[in-house]
């Protein structure tokens, strides 16, 4: 497996049957739990900008040596904005479970602009940027429910 294709699929994660996407935001939870853990949350936040680059590249890699504009074994998205959620919370299982179910019905659901990113942006960029903004969304939903009631 080539290195595009290795981070594209988040290690392989993107392979599992059913479901990438929750899959590859399941794969996410862990490294971020060891980021946030050992080294904060701006970390976390950093890690997901860096992760957004670095799945630019190797999603329009992937992208172009399948033929396809957004095959769903590309995954590295899912971590992208899986990570960019729950940067903005404190480490707590319920709050990562609750960021992790509402990145998912933001990233399944993909409310405006979601929806137009994802179908009028291309390449790798477009793989990735529409999960970006769930993961804002999320974040955002996550974050205020956070203060409000924990």
């Amino acid at each position: 497996m080539t290195l595009s294709a290795l981070l594209a699929t988040w290690f392989g994660t993107g392979f599992l049957p059913k479901a990438p996407g929750t899959w590859g935001s399941l794969a996410a939870l862990p490294f971020a739990f060891v980021i946030h853990t050992l080294a904060g949350q701006f970390t976390l936040l950093l890690g997901s900008v860096v992760v957004f680059g670095i799945g630019c590249w190797a999603a329009e890699v992937y992208t172009q040596q399948t033929g396809r504009k957004d095959p769903g074994a590309v995954v590295i998205d899912e971590v992208a904005g899986q990570w960019l959620t729950l940067a903005v919370v404190p480490v707590s299982p319920l709050a990562y479970g609750l960021g992790f179910m509402l990145f998912r019905l933001a990233d399944i659901f993909k409310p405006w602009p979601i929806s137009w990113l994802d179908q009028n942006i291309e390449g790798g960029a477009g793989v990735m940027v529409d999960d970006m903004v769930a993961g804002v969304y999320a974040g955002l939903v996550l974050w205020l429910i956070v203060e409000v009631t924990l």
